[in-house]
């Protein structure tokens, strides 16, 4: 199991079923099951067209309509597979789409949730009282500095005198 797929998982809810629209993981169920229908379609086309091509090879010279008629068959499954082939790509590209916007809501989402905390943790903070904080640190900063600069300076016993 894919990365991807664990990770959707618990996607659908009930409340997205309500709402009247199909859940992220609902639809990416039937997307993924319409890729193997037409995986399995694939392999099905594949093998009559190999079967079609040994046909008119057994056929060749000796039966030049049933050969004939052979290759018309295979051009057209070739067609049918080409078609299938067109369809899945554009599956693909659908269910990465949603996986991409399933993803980006989620991202969406818990960035919603840290804003609602930060909001909550900012709600007793007063931007005044922020700047007389700072001020009082800055202040008792400077007034530690100026203790340790007179504590750090040479004691100048007898070396200074007042004339």
């Amino acid at each position: 199991m894919s990365k991807i797929s664990r990770f959707f998982k618990g996607g659908g809810s009930a409340a997205s079923k309500g709402r009247g629209g199909p859940s992220a993981q609902e639809a990416l169920t039937r997307l993924r099951e319409t890729e193997e229908m037409l995986s399995k379609k694939q392999e099905y086309l594949e093998t009559r067209i190999e079967r079609e091509l040994a046909a008119a090879r057994q056929h060749g010279t000796k039966n030049k309509r049933a050969a004939l008629q052979a290759l018309k068959r295979k051009k057209r499954y070739e067609k049918q597979l080409s078609q299938i082939d067109g369809t899945l790509s554009t599956i693909e590209f659908q269910r990465e789409a949603l996986e991409n916007s399933h993803t980006n809501t989620e991202v969406l989402k818990n960035m919603g949730y840290a804003a609602q905390a930060m909001k909550k943790v900012h709600e007793n903070m007063d931007l005044n009282k922020i700047d007389d904080l700072m001020q009082d640190i800055t202040e008792q900063q400077d007034v530690a500095q100026e203790i340790s600069d007179a504590i750090s300076n040479r004691a100048a016993f007898g070396d200074e005198f007042d004339e």
